[in-house]
Formats: C-alpha cells, structure tokens, sequence
C-alpha cells in the first residue's frame, strides 16, 4: 500500500491550472430523438458520422468497466497507447527540467516519446534474467524522476516482470509508475488492475490492437486514479477518439466471448510453435514468454531474417537491442501461417 503520495506534487503546475476546452458535446448531453442540435456546427444532413463523437467515449467505457470490473471514472481512452502514453508525458513531466526511468530492452516508444517531449530518459538495463534491478532504478532516481515504464509481459522479451519486484517500485518510487499492460491477456500473471485503489501513483495501460484484433482502430486505454484521469482529461483532445472507432469498439467488446476463444487459440498455437522450434537446428534458445510472441535466439538474426524475408515471411529481427544479440521475434499467427513458418525454418535448416 503506498502511502503518502500527493498527486499535486507531480503534475506540472500549468496543467493543474488548466481550463480544459469545453466542447458543444460538453456543454450538452442530454439526447433524445426529438433534438434538435444546432450547437457545434455541424453538417445537419446524416450519414452516421456527420455528427461529432461523444467526448467522453461513455458507452465504450461503460463495456469496458464492465469487463474489467473498473469504475468509468477510472478509463481514459486514446487514440491507441500512444497518445495515451504521450498524455502522460504532457500532464506530468516539465520539458528540460524532469526525467522519466525507462527499463530496456522494453517498447521504443517510450524514449520516442522522451525526445518528442524534451525529457531526459534514464535507462536502467534489465538483468540477464529480463527483470528489473530495483535497487539501480532507486539509485538513479531522484527528485525530478517523474515516471518509471515498466511493460509487463515485456516487448521485446515476451516475459511478465516479477510481481514482488514490481510491488517494491511501487512502494519506493517517488514517481508514477506505468505499467504498460498491452499482452496482458495472453499472460497467465494476474493484471495489476485488481490492485489499483492500493496505489494513488499507479497508472495501467492497455490495448484493443493485440487480444482484442483491433490494432487498425487505434484505441489505447489508461487506468488510473479518479485524481490522475481528470488531469489526463484536461489535456486530451476533445475529440481524440473517432465515432468509427468507437463504434466498431462496442461491436467487439459487445462479443467478449469470441475475444476469449480467439486468445485461447492464440495460446494454444503458441505451444505449438514453442514445441517445433525447439526442433530447428539453428535456433539455439527459446525465451519464456507471456505474449503472443516468442523471442528466439539463432546462430545469425541477420542472416535468417533476410532468408525468411526471401520466403515470404517477415518477422522482427531484435538484435540491435540490448541484451537480445542475434534474437527473433516471431509473432504468433494462424495455424496455416504458423506451419508455414516452421516448414520454411526447417527448410533453412537443411531438413
């Protein structure tokens, strides 16, 4: 439980005196099918998308509390983790003046998004284990250390951080810690979401693009405090998030069911595909993984990359970063697209 931590004490002071702008969808809400709106100047003639989206994404949110057993007033919605990262940044983190700790190898769009917003990024490496060194990360930390990254399961390396190390962060950071929950689904770890109210300064993000089958949509979500998601609604667009995204957003959400099997399946390919690299000569380490991909050390990522690129398969050579020298990220695919890709590696390996 941590204790003590005042949110006012981290957003930076001109976002706290902000007046966010107020929208005609703002200032009115109430609808029925008698209205006329005349408000926000607006093509009158229909065709489903001449009227501008609600704001506050209210019906998408509502499926979403649902599903996650969260409050509305816990959700921000994106236009994909991206933005939702970038909020983040802009409501916290003074340009020249604060630092955030990211923890590599992990998600590039963390320093992207530290360059985008004039921020230093402290790196603190993962050990060879792909966990964090909790005690450097306290180390570097200091009083202009605004945000720690954690993404967990991890990209590039496929594995859930240790939960205990995680509490610890949480515990001793001084910041906000974000813990970036975009895989979550394929994991067999439980999602931090459940313990949310213990910790004023945890921020989760999530996705509609991976289990869900939505990456083409865009749609990012943060869960956060009451507190944080209204700073972070001061500075949203007010619109940021489409009417056809929301829409196709219900009809998924609306099909749990399918969302379920369709991961189910994924996990299960997964095995698979785990079970018949270990068979490939060339492939001389499989790493654990939590997601729906798997991190595979070869003799040359290079070389192989290029071969399967050659074939028709692109998958993600990882070798630049660090600590995932000649490493492969091979998404898990269909069934078809997962044989092909095993019959095209034993190719390569002289089967």
């Amino acid at each position: 439980m941590k204790s003590k931590f005042n949110i006012n004490k981290i957003v930076r002071p001109n976002v706290a005196a902000l007046k966010p702008y107020s929208s005609a969808r703002d200032e009115f809400q109430e609808t029925t099918d008698n209205m006329v709106f005349l408000d926000a100047n607006e093509n009158p003639f229909q065709n489903g998308v001449n009227r501008y989206p609600d704001p506050k994404q209210n019906k998408v949110k509502k499926l979403l509390g649902t599903i996650k057993g969260i409050s509305i007033d816990n959700i921000l919605l994106g236009n994909g983790s991206d933005e939702v990262l970038d909020l983040i940044f802009r409501a916290f983190c003074e340009p020249n003046q604060d630092n955030v700790i990211s923890l590599p190898p992990t998600y590039g769009m963390y320093e992207v998004l530290s360059n985008i917003n004039n921020i230093e990024l402290i790196k603190v490496e993962l050990d060879t284990d792909f966990q964090p060194k909790v005690d450097a990360v306290l180390e570097v930390a200091n009083d202009y250390s605004k945000l720690l990254f954690i993404c967990s399961p991890n990209n590039p390396t496929a594995n859930s951080i240790n939960s205990n190390k995680i509490e610890k962060l949480l515990n001793d950071f001084n910041g906000i810690v974000v813990i970036d929950e975009a895989y979550i689904d394929f994991s067999k770890e439980v999602s931090w979401l459940g313990r949310l109210q213990e910790y004023p300064n945890l921020i989760i993000t999530q996705t509609l693009s991976k289990a869900y089958g939505m990456a083409g949509i865009r749609l990012g979500v943060c869960y956060a405090s009451k507190e944080i998601i209204t700073i972070l609604n001061k500075i949203k667009p007010p619109y940021n998030v489409n009417e056809l995204t929301q829409q196709r957003a219900i009809e998924r959400l609306l099909k749990i069911d399918t969302v379920t099997e369709e991961v189910e399946n994924i996990v299960e390919q997964r095995k698979l595909l785990i079970s018949a690299l270990k068979n490939i000569a060339f492939v001389t380490k499989i790493y654990p993984t939590d997601t729906n991909f798997v991190l595979v050390k070869v003799d040359n990522a290079n070389k192989r990359y290029s071969e399967l690129i050659e074939k028709g398969i692109v998958i993600r050579n990882r070798t630049t970063q660090p600590l995932c020298e000649n490493t492969l990220r091979l998404t898990v695919g269909t069934a078809e697209e997962n044989k092909k890709l095993i019959n095209t590696l034993k190719d390569l390996s002289g089967f």
